[in-house]
This record gives structure tokens, C-alpha cells and sequence, in this order.
């Protein structure tokens, strides 16, 4: 197979080489699969360097999030769920390759009427908005919910939760273009979040300027958006792409009544391992019913594994939107998207 091996850490993503290494030999309990798409994620960055908290010792096979068929199931399961031809998608250690081993829990269906790009990109992104923004934020109709960072996968992918539930969508970007892009998600309004005061802008949206219901931040904008939370509010802490941890200022939060939580979506399949099922059944619902679409970036096309450090480059410079996913052709022709 080819795969992007890293042996030694790296300064940045164009430093990454594609190598020849023998196709994996799954375990008993592992599916063996042709990826035909992988997805690019802020993790991949830091993991490269050596700076992520999950660091698998070297060398080690970088990605994550990919789709493709299956080839070979699990020896050890009588009734594997997929079978040799299934189309999947899912997340692991090894995503920037031809093929990769898998167990059965970190695999879904690709849904019915997608194409493996869109579906590259659905593992991380789906059920974390869906679960910060229904789970812990219990969004309902009539809710005005503010999504930072609307335009990337995780916002794109609240933005479209949001409206599924009923509820009037704030979007924040820091381009006219990417704001663009969330409105043609369905947010019902942009706010620059460069601009100064965009706080005020967003209460003279709400109904007599009140503030928005709900906050959803993966960035790291709490103490901003405390300015235009409404009383009872919740802001769901979802991530630190700014790259700094904030410092509240706790007053606002009781003078208010908000309840500020955060979201862990990795962790439930360990803490609360029902949610898991139930979050995907609920978000592969709105997939059927059209109110749930693949995000991925379409300005540019990605092709082969050659093209990912170039596409991770871009997404470290924050000059993308939605999901970055490349096409990964393999070996015998072209990547069947």
C-alpha cells in the first residue's frame, strides 16, 4: 500500500513524504479496508509535530477520519455488520493511506445517496455538533443560537443541527466568503468576528436585543460572547482553535443565570456509550429526511496522497472552509467517488 509514514517528527505538513509499505494484515477482530477518501483535521498538525496529547509511538501512519469499501471482516465475529464490498466510513489512527485496519465500533454506513468524499468527513464532525447542541444544549424551535466559526466542519455541521431543530441561526467567520458559506447552510445571518463590536451586532438580531439562547464556541470566545448571551443562556465549550484557554469572568455568568458546559464527544464511548447509537441514529434521520449534507470544501480539488500536505497546509492557514478531504486513488485506478 502507500501511506503517509511519519518516522521521525516534522516541522510542518510539507515535510510529509508518501511511502511503499506492505498492506496491513488485519487482526481477528479488524475489517480490512480500500480507503477512497480521507479528511484532514487540526489534530493531524499538531500530531505531525509531535504536539498532540495522543502521540502513538514512532513510526506510525498519520489521518484519521477516511471512507472507502470493505475487503476482508473480522475473523472473530460471527455476524460482522458489514460485508466484503460494504461502503464505510469511519475514524482510526492511519487515515492518510491506501488501506487500514479497523474494528466494527469505529465504522458506520456511508448513507444512502452520499459519495465517499462527503462521508470522509462525517465521524468527527456530525456527532459533536449534534451532541453539543442537542445533548447538552437541548436546542429547540424558536431558540437564537450563535455558532462561531460557522464555516468550518464542526460549524457548518451545527448550523445545519440548529435549523434541523427549529431554531434561527447567528453565524460568525472571518471572511465575507466563509460567511457566504454558512448562509448557504442555512444560518440566517453573518457576523464578522473581526470587527469590532460584533457583540452588539448580534443582540440587535435577537428579539428586543435580549441575546442569543445559546453560544456554540469551538474556538475559545466566551468571555466575548457572555456580552450577547440572553438570561438563562448556554454556551457549550466545544474546542480552542484560537489556541489559548480562556479565563472567565464569573460574574457574568451568575449575573446572567448561563450555564457554560463543555462537550467531550470522545469520551462518551467510554462514559456513556448508549449516547453513541443514539446520537448517530439520530443524525443519519436527517440525512434521509435532506436536512443533513456533506461539508466539503469544494473551492479546490484534492487528489492523492501526495496532494494532503498541501491541503493540511491550507487548513492550518485557516484559507478553507468546511471539510478538506482528498480523493485517495488507489493502486489499480481511480478512487471510485
Amino acid at each position: 500500500m502507500r501511506a503517509i509514514q511519519v518516522k521521525e517528527y516534522v516541522k510542518g505538513p510539507s515535510d510529509l513524504v508518501v511511502t511503499s509499505l506492505p498492506t496491513p494484515t488485519p487482526s481477528p477482530s479488524q475489517y480490512l479496508l480500500a480507503i477512497h477518501a480521507t479528511a484532514t483535521n487540526f489534530f493531524d498538525l499538531l500530531q505531525i509535530r509531535g504536539k498532540y496529547q495522543h502521540q502513538p509511538p514512532l513510526p506510525w501512519i498519520s489521518g484519521s477520519e477516511f471512507s472507502g469499501t470493505v475487503l476482508s471482516v473480522p475473523s472473530s465475529l460471527s455476524t460482522p455488520k458489514f460485508s466484503i464490498g460494504d461502503r464505510v466510513f469511519g475514524a482510526t489512527q492511519g487515515g492518510y493511506a491506501t488501506h487500514i485496519c479497523c474494528e466494527e465500533e469505529r465504522l458506520r454506513p456511508v448513507p444512502k445517496g452520499w459519495n465517499f468524499l462527503g462521508a470522509a468527513g462525517l465521524m468527527v464532525t456530525a456527532p459533536t455538533s449534534y451532541a453539543a447542541l442537542v445533548t447538552r444544549a437541548g436546542v429547540k424551535k424558536g431558540d437564537f443560537v450563535l455558532i462561531h466559526a460557522a464555516a468550518g466542519g464542526v460549524g457548518l455541521a451545527a448550523v445545519q443541527v440548529a435549523k434541523a431543530f427549529g431554531a434561527t441561526v447567528i453565524a460568525t467567520a472571518g471572511s465575507a466568503r466563509k460567511l457566504e458559506v454558512a448562509k448557504s447552510y442555512g444560518a440566517d445571518y453573518g457576523i464578522d468576528y473581526n470587527a469590532t463590536g460584533w457583540e452588539a451586532e448580534v443582540k440587535k438580531l435577537t428579539p428586543k436585543g435580549r441575546g442569543v439562547d445559546i453560544v456554540f464556541d469551538p474556538v475559545g470566545m466566551v468571555e466575548k460572547s457572555l456580552r450577547c448571551t440572553a438570561w438563562n443562556g448556554r454556551i457549550v465549550v466545544v474546542g480552542f482553535a484560537a489556541g489559548t484557554i480562556e479565563k472567565v469572568a464569573m460574574n457574568r455568568v451568575l449575573l446572567k443565570n448561563v450555564s457554560i458546559v463543555g462537550l467531550h464527544w470522545g469520551m462518551y464511548a467510554t462514559e456513556e456509550r448508549e449516547k453513541v447509537e443514539e446520537v448517530w441514529q439520530a443524525l443519519f434521520k436527517l440525512m434521509e429526511e435532506g436536512r443533513f449534507r456533506g461539508t466539503v470544501y469544494t473551492d479546490r480539488e484534492f487528489v492523492g496522497l501526495e496532494s494532503v500536505g498541501e491541503a493540511l497546509g491550507m487548513l492550518g492557514r485557516r484559507e478553507t472552509w468546511g471539510k478538506v478531504v482528498v480523493k485517495v486513488p488507489q493502486e489499480e485506478g481511480e478512487s471510485k467517488l
